[in-house]
């Protein structure tokens, strides 16, 4: 059991009825997304040709923003409001999908974008079973 599922299991107001598995993977997710995607843009730094990774470096940067800011919120279930959650939700699904196939252009050249691209697509997922569950 995660520390992520453990705490949601372990909070003493969630109303929501969202099923906390689904929950629980979409904030690992997302935390484990903005991780990779900064190391993704450091990497992108230390590259010879940097200045051809700059628009992944900048979607690196804003997709790793986006996800962090989404688990945060997501973690936070008491007086939770729906529509916000919902609009997050969207935004990190997109943003998760631009950087995947941004990424994705310089996967077979660089392996750190290839590794990105995977964690993006991850959260994309993941985002999208929350929003589903969220009806």
């Amino acid at each position: 059991m995660s520390d992520v599922t453990t705490m949601l299991e372990t909070h003493p107001n969630d109303s929501s009825g969202v099923d906390r598995a689904v929950l629980a993977e979409c904030i690992a997710a997302c935390f484990a997304c903005a991780q990779t995607c900064t190391a993704c843009a450091d990497a992108c730094l230390a590259e010879d040709m940097v200045a051809d990774m700059r628009g992944c470096i900048t979607t690196d940067l804003n997709c790793a923003d986006i996800c962090r800011t989404t688990g945060a919120v997501l973690t936070r279930r008491t007086a939770a409001d729906p529509a916000v959650t919902r609009a997050l939700l969207e935004a990190c699904r997109t943003a998760c999908r631009s950087c995947a196939d941004d990424c994705e252009q310089h996967a077979e050249m660089h392996e750190h974008c290839r590794v990105c691209a995977e964690a993006c697509r991850r959260c994309e997922k993941a985002c999208t079973a929350l929003l589903d569950a969220l009806g």
